[in-house]
């Protein structure tokens, strides 16, 4: 399952587009705003913006888990993402619980930094793919992000923190959504 002609530069922009439009939406947020809840989410919009941030950081994991999967056998990355769909539930509570909490640690003053860290770490990564890396996927636990899907290869994993970037920016009550 090969992804010919894989536009690795577009990939590159995407990730560059998120981090510059992130510490926009850092830099025009207004105090009274960090607290106020977001459209269609539990999350205050500091919650949320770490969140987003929290996209990128967990694509660091998930290259690593199609570096091992995509050698293995299909069975194996099928095997583990009905293991993962199963937890669904747990992992949905993580996930909440879990970006509330962190964003008191990689709260407003620190998450521009860490998306930074996060992106750059992602361009080496994606400098470092070689052709016949683009060429391997795994299955995937499609129940736990509307972005997932059953089986992914590694142009989707690279694109996969832009959409859910994209998602939940238009769930921010900020200022700064509403500038162009």
């Amino acid at each position: 399952m090969s992804e010919p002609n894989v536009d690795r530069d577009s990939l590159a922009a995407d990730l560059e587009r998120a981090r510059t439009d992130f510490h926009h939406l850092l830099g025009t947020t207004a105090a009274s705003e960090w607290k106020a809840p977001t459209s269609g989410t539990r999350w205050t919009n500091e919650e949320l913006l770490f969140h987003m941030v929290f996209g990128y950081m967990i694509v660091q994991k998930l290259l690593v888990l199609l570096r091992l999967f995509g050698r293995l056998p299909a069975g194996a990355s099928r095997t583990n993402s009905r293991f993962l769909n199963a937890a669904t539930t747990p992992f949905d509570l993580v996930n909440f619980y879990g970006s509330r909490l962190a964003a008191r640690v990689y709260n407003r003053r620190r998450m521009g930094a860490k998306m930074d860290r996060v992106i750059a770490s992602l361009q080496r990564s994606l400098r470092r793919e070689t052709d016949t890396d683009f060429t391997r996927g795994m299955q995937y636990p499609n129940r736990w992000d509307p972005y997932f899907r059953d089986y992914m290869t590694l142009a989707d994993i690279y694109r996969y923190p832009g959409q859910h970037y994209d998602h939940h920016r238009k769930q921010l009550t900020v200022t700064g959504v509403r500038e162009p």
